[in-house]
């Protein structure tokens, strides 16, 4: 499983929505939209965790790729730096 970092995301995107549009390029593990701690609102962006066959392929398609009147920013997620 690789980890995609989804950016650009529309506020009214669920994370149904998400992985549903990752689907049509291979199994999606999971999909979480990142939501602000303290309003509860989505953050705009989010991760999919999907098999490793069709990470090329829906980052390729999908970067720049319209959804639901956005375009999207996807790539390979990078580790989360640690905080101090």
């Amino acid at each position: 499983m690789k980890s995609i970092f989804v950016g650009n995301i529309p506020w009214k995107a669920t994370d149904t929505d998400l992985k549903d549009k990752f689907s049509e390029y291979g199994t999606v593990a999971s999909a979480r939209i990142i939501s602000d701690r303290d309003s509860g609102r989505s953050r705009g962006f989010g991760f999919i965790e999907m098999d490793d066959s069709g990470v090329a392929k829906a980052i390729e398609c999908l970067n720049g790729a319209e959804f639901m009147g956005r375009n999207l920013v996807v790539n390979e997620a990078k580790p989360r730096e640690r905080r101090m």
